[in-house]
């Protein structure tokens, strides 16, 4: 019987055990923490956001996502999750989410689903060498066991969320096999200013190196979260200069046509109702126009202009990222020209499958980088099961 070792329990490699043994394959998953599928907890605020009816290719850095996506598309990744138990619901801007609102129970419903199709799962194996023979591989764990397999199926992630064991080893591993990489880097992670309020959200379009993203950006204690700042995390770098227009609706004649009508208030009032309190009097004070206890009315028609200029283009020095732990994502990985796009077998080392986080593939955010992992996952678990004598299962 082909015998295929999944290295990995994330959502990637869940879904590739449990395509290969439905397709006959004797499975095993090998998984460095006490259980599968922590990462898949954290996932959507805990809400698991599992995928994305708005999903193409354009949300991705490489157009190499193509044929896997159109093998296992979202449609698909739906249908899945309700053959196995699990309803989901459609959410805003396309976000997929079970109708529980629990990652857990994504989870849950994988988990009983690895046991409906006997895929063993050996938990605590922190595999620290793969060893290739003629007929298969040998993987070595750090307390010295050692399990063979005629095909592999490498999901063990990127460096992301290392709290939960995601530490890039997994790259070690393949560069040893001949594989190369593609320096890692965070996405979708926070970004740290050279300013800063805490607890303060606010409806914005935030621009870097020119990219835009609108939506609600949320100001920390280190400098900006929220989901369009996540996006541009991607772009962004220390040094770079982010912009956020506070008024995306309003042009800077509007709104000094506006302001020259809000009198009769001290300039710490002066701009709310179009800000939150102590941001709108962040911002005044980046403008120069003296104390907050000045009265509005003394505002000359330069100054004015200076404070709709400033919301409309407030500059953020981005000082760095916040720490892996922070990142929901990797950018970078295994070289993508190294792997097949329709099957995810490398064309470095025959009967060797990678998946997921493990190539240098990611996406924005919104349910795009979890469908990456249901569509590689299922090529990777359809192809590792194949024998020599058939190439359908």
């Amino acid at each position: 019987m082909n015998k295929v070792a999944v290295l990995g329990g994330g959502a990637s490699g869940i879904i590739a055990a449990i395509t290969a043994a439905r397709r006959g394959s004797e499975v095993a998953i090998l998984e460095k923490n006490s259980r599968i599928g922590k990462k898949l907890l954290m996932t959507g605020n805990g809400r698991c956001n599992i995928t994305n009816m708005n999903l193409k290719a354009e949300n991705y850095n490489s157009a190499f996502v193509c044929d896997a996506l159109n093998t296992f598309s979202a449609k698909d990744t739906i249908e899945f999750f309700k053959e196995i138990g699990l309803l989901t619901y459609e959410e805003q801007e396309g976000r997929v989410y079970p109708v529980s609102n629990q990652a857990s129970a994504v989870l849950e419903v994988l988990r009983l689903e690895i046991e409906r199709q006997n895929v063993t799962v050996v938990c605590d194996f922190d595999i620290t060498k793969i060893e290739k023979y003629s007929d298969g591989f040998f993987i070595y764990s750090k307390n010295g066991e050692k399990i063979a397999a005629n095909r592999i199926i490498v999901a063990l992630g990127g460096k992301s969320a290392q709290n939960t064991g995601s530490d890039g080893s997994g790259y070690r591993l393949l560069t040893d096999l001949g594989h190369s990489v593609k320096t890692p880097d965070k996405a979708l992670v926070q970004l740290k200013t050279d300013k800063s309020i805490k607890g303060v959200r606010a409806y914005a379009k935030a621009s870097v190196n020119g990219i835009e993203e609108k939506g609600e950006v949320q100001f920390t204690g280190y400098g900006l979260s929220g989901i369009p700042i996540l996006n541009l995390s991607r772009y962004a770098k220390s040094g770079d200069v982010l912009t956020l227009d506070m008024m995306p609706d309003y042009t800077e004649d509007e709104l000094f046509e506006y302001l020259q009508k809000r009198h009769n208030q001290n300039l710490e009032t002066y701009l709310i109702g179009m800000l939150n309190k102590p941001l709108g009097q962040m911002l005044l004070k980046e403008c120069d126009i003296g104390k907050l206890s000045r009265k509005s009315e003394s505002l000359e028609d330069f100054e004015i202009k200076k404070i709709a200029k400033k919301l409309k283009g407030w500059s953020f020095i981005v000082t760095g990222k916040m720490g892996w732990d922070n990142a929901q994502v990797t950018m970078g990985g295994i070289e993508l020209s190294e792997i097949d796009s329709k099957t995810m077998e490398s064309k470095i080392v025959k009967n060797c499958y990678i998946t997921g986080e493990m190539m240098d593939i990611d996406a924005e955010c919104g349910g795009f980088n979890l469908q990456w992992a249901w569509s590689s996952g299922f090529a990777a678990g359809k192809n590792a099961a194949k024998t020599e004598e058939s190439d359908e299962v």
